[in-house]
């Protein structure tokens, strides 16, 4: 297997600067979690920290575009993944089905993106509301970071069209099973001619992804973004980084989310065949976008390592028609999908022994 130099360098500095701090900061606001007086509300906060650290981990390697600035970087990408991991709990099993109760609860991620936003009642319409300030603190941590940026004029307009993207997805699948279909349908109807080719469920999926902020604002800590970049790294993340994203995220959890009953847009597809042509479409048009990016090394190989990370998942192995994908993928990605997939593989397993 032939692994770059430079890609021995970020995985040291993953190892030795980002887990390190993201685990930080974490422990921090799990013991905030635990201090929320709902008990419903304490539950979801501390289960969402527990189970999804994982994205957190993930999503911080951007951190690393922000150069000297990278505990910057990952404090916000830590507090404002927390937030979408929270608000996902509380919507997918939510004592709640009313899609104005999550509006109101996704504003926190609008306003986490807005340094002079003041922030509201969140919970106005949800059955718990004593969160102890939890989730105002998560928001006022992200804009206490994006307050002391002199490039924040620049990327907020992008800022706030992914977030808005992101929290109306969450609302249209997380409302009455008979209405979702037909609401992110709707949706997708009204932007299908500035996203052609796409299906509803390829564009809720590139909708559903937090990386097109995160690379945003680490790159925004160094102060070299104009709108011109600004513009081609939303084009290259949203709809193919985010969309390929989301979909492995799907892709893996489909036998899960049957079992539950939950919405999956990889279900979606006609046919198990379309849907592993389409998650190469997605690989090699992000790509493809992410070529003229500076540092496009670096995001190549974060793309490579999305393979590597979500095949590498014990739910793969588990589905024979799951890895017969996995393998053509992660060869297609080569030397670098493959480094990340053993070392993920052997980081999960070692993780869950006592």
């Amino acid at each position: 297997m032939n692994v770059p130099r430079s890609l021995v360098t970020m995985t040291t500095r993953i190892f030795i600067q980002v887990r390190p701090l993201v685990h930080r900061y974490l422990a921090e606001w799990a013991e905030k979690a635990r201090r929320i007086p709902d008990p419903e509300l304490r539950r979801q906060a501390v289960a969402s920290i527990r189970s999804k650290t994982f994205h957190c981990e993930g999503g911080s390697i951007y951190g690393l575009l922000a150069r000297d600035h990278y505990r910057e970087a990952i404090r916000f990408i830590v507090a404002y993944q927390t937030i979408s991991d929270y608000l996902d709990n509380l919507c997918d099993r939510s004592t709640s089905l009313d899609p104005e109760d999550f509006q109101f609860l996704h504003q926190a991620m609008r306003h986490a993106l807005s340094p002079s936003e003041a922030p509201i009642s969140y919970y106005r319409l949800h059955p718990e509301q004593d969160d102890g300030g939890y989730l105002l603190d998560l928001v006022k941590t992200c804009q206490e970071a994006l307050g002391s940026l002199d490039a924040y004029p620049v990327i907020a307009p992008v800022l706030h069209e992914l977030a808005d993207d992101y929290c109306r997805l969450q609302v249209h699948k997380h409302v009455r099973h008979e209405e979702r279909l037909p609401r992110l349908m709707a949706w997708f109807a009204g932007r299908q001619a500035t996203l052609p080719g796409l299906a509803w469920y390829e564009f809720s999926a590139s909708a559903g992804s937090t990386l097109g902020i995160f690379c945003l604002v680490s790159y925004a800590f160094t102060g070299v973004l104009t709108e011109g970049l600004v513009c081609r790294i939303k084009e290259a993340y949203f709809p193919w980084v985010q969309g390929l994203h989301i979909l492995l995220d799907y892709f893996i959890d489909q036998q899960e989310d049957r079992m539950e009953g939950d919405l999956n847009f990889c279900a979606c597809f006609p046919s198990e065949t379309i849907l592993a042509q389409r998650l190469i479409y997605f690989y090699e048009r992000s790509l493809t976008g992410i070529a003229g990016l500076p540092d496009s090394r670096f995001h190549r190989m974060i793309n490579q390592g999305l393979l590597g990370m979500y095949f590498a998942d014990r739910k793969v192995g588990q589905q024979q028609n799951m890895r017969r994908v996995a393998r053509k993928m992660i060869h297609l990605g080569g030397g670098v999908a493959w480094f990340f997939f053993f070392h993920c593989w052997v980081y999960r397993r070692l993780r869950r022994k006592p």
